[in-house]
């Protein structure tokens, strides 16, 4: 089995997909000392966490080096509207995990 193929387990399971994603973001937020925040499906990225673009540039490498090539933040992002970037949840994201994995599993 090669790295990436270890890299890209398939986890479709929400609950655990939000687990993982929360702990990338208290690993970056951890730079700004802001490790402890709760982070639930409805925490937003730029309000809440206060994400700089970055961060998100950190995110996305941690979510392909966590999940493979089908899971490509940049894409995600390009599909929305200004307003919806703004506003992104983690439970949006989770929930595009979530469609990719399944997607990559063939469900």
């Amino acid at each position: 089995m090669t790295t990436s193929e270890q890299t890209a387990a398939p986890v479709a399971d929400e609950r655990t997909v939000l687990a993982e994603i929360a702990g990338m973001l208290r690993a970056i937020l951890d730079e700004y000392g802001l490790d402890d925040l709760e982070i639930t499906m409805e925490s937003r990225f730029t309000e809440d966490l206060e994400l700089e673009s970055i961060d998100l540039v950190t995110l996305a490498g941690n979510l392909e080096e966590r999940y493979g090539r089908q899971v490509n933040f940049a894409v995600f992002v390009a599909d929305l509207e200004l307003d919806e970037i703004i506003d992104l949840t983690v439970g949006r994201l989770v929930d595009h995990v979530v469609r990719c994995l399944a997607a990559a599993e063939g469900r």
